[in-house]
């Protein structure tokens, strides 16, 4: 049988939080600057900062990878609510942000997902 790409624990359900992230990020990967709203980028930020912050408690591997460590520091630098896009943020800054936040979700969703031998993302 073909992988669908989703990952799954071993009962072969789809593992809590991986689908939703995948969608997530799939999704503001998509966003295109000039063509989405202000207002589709303020509602993706703090979701995609929520899984973010979840796989944040993961099991990752940074205590045997620096490259898992470095990834961590910037993923706990950019869900700090100083470090997120404001009203006063211009809307290109905020489509930005969003795809670093995409972006390095994917990353570490990847590292999450290989640890735990559930299959790609």
């Amino acid at each position: 049988m073909a992988s669908t790409g989703k990952a799954r624990n071993s009962a072969g359900e789809p593992e809590a939080g991986v689908e939703e992230t995948t969608s997530l990020t799939d999704t503001a990967l998509g966003f295109r600057l000039g063509t989405t709203t202000r207002e589709q980028l303020d509602c993706y930020v703090p979701r995609l900062a929520r899984e973010l912050s979840r796989l944040l408690g993961k099991d990752l591997g940074a205590d045997e990878d620096t490259g898992v460590q470095q990834l961590l520091r910037k993923a706990r630098e950019m869900v700090d609510l100083t470090a997120r896009p404001t009203v006063d943020t211009p809307t290109f800054g905020t489509f930005f942000y969003l795809r670093d936040l995409a972006n390095l979700s994917r990353r570490l969703l990847w590292v999450y997902a290989t640890r735990n031998e559930l299959g790609a993302p």
